[in-house]
């Protein structure tokens, strides 16, 4: 039947074809080879992004099963999880210090899952919890029902913003006894909005921030990457071109960051992004040049 079709095409009375219909065919066959090739170049870009996504999703993934406790130093640890901030993929991370007669100490606190609390338990028993911002207390109140013992510090404001928690005390210019040996703290002033407090390990000489600065790198997933790169924090240890907006009091925040300058550290622990393992006062000057 193919064969008669071609025939019948072929009988006198139809139109045969010319050398202008094979020149046309022909240009039809390049634009339409041409479309094929846009579309299959479009189809390879969309699976790479998709490829690019589902691995950052499996990052994700790989940390949330991971060992949740990496320790950085002598008495300091760190603890990771995926978190998201209106869709934004920005992960967040605790602190954990053993105070010098073996108590912990934790910053901004995580999900008290079991996993969490078998490897907290092995460290020592959970005697301070603080909720440094007003904005990292998400899980504050899982500290204390899980470890009743534990005593609940907060950044100014969040007495008022979660009166549903057991507060000990709020973070202020005066050093906490408990663990003022081996923590010095600032209550940074000029921003309302977050009104973080910021802590030093001094042993380890290492600064513990939450929200003042961000530090995304490679891992960082595409679509956030994209965002934060519009706002200038990506690529390297920053704060956000949003961040200005939030001062307040530029006075009271440029000598809170002064302070902060003057103290004796090298590493930077952020909440949102990797760690800065040196350079950590030039890197957070650098941040800071604006004000």
């Amino acid at each position: 039947m193919r064969h008669a079709s071609r025939d019948r095409r072929l009988l006198p009375g139809r139109h045969q074809p010319g050398p202008s219909s094979a020149s046309g065919r022909r240009r039809r066959y390049s634009t339409a080879s041409r479309a094929g090739r846009t579309a299959r170049m479009a189809l390879s870009g969309t699976e790479r992004l998709t490829a690019r996504a589902t691995a950052s999703t499996r990052w994700a993934v790989q940390r949330e099963d991971a060992a949740m406790l990496r320790q950085l130093a002598e008495n300091l640890w760190v603890a990771e999880r995926p978190h998201r901030f209106y869709g934004l993929e920005v992960g967040s991370r605790m602190t954990v210090i053993r105070l010098g007669g073996g108590e912990l100490f934790l910053h901004s606190p995580l999900p008290m899952d079991s996993a969490l609390r078998r490897e907290l338990d092995e460290l020592g028993p959970v005697r301070y919890a603080v909720a440094p911002n007003r904005f990292h207390h998400l899980y504050a109140g899982e500290v204390t029902r899980a470890y009743p013992e534990a005593r609940l510090w907060v950044a100014p404001g969040l007495e008022s913003k979660r009166p549903d928690l057991p507060i000990t005390g709020v973070l202020g210019e005066e050093p906490v006894e408990a663990w003022a040996n081996d923590i010095t703290h600032l209550f940074v002033r000029g921003r309302p909005m977050e009104n973080e407090v910021v802590f030093l390990h001094r042993p380890s000489r290492t600064l513990i921030l939450c929200d003042l600065a961000f530090n995304f790198g490679r891992r960082t997933p595409a679509l956030t990457r994209v965002l934060l790169s519009a706002v200038g924090a990506y690529g390297h240890f920053a704060t956000t071109k949003l961040d200005r907006f939030l001062v307040r009091d530029r006075d009271s925040f440029r000598r809170c960051i002064e302070t902060v300058l003057s103290w004796d550290f090298d590493r930077i622990v952020v909440a949102h992004g990797e760690i800065l393992e040196s350079g950590g006062p030039r890197a957070l000057r650098r941040a800071y040049d604006w004000i």
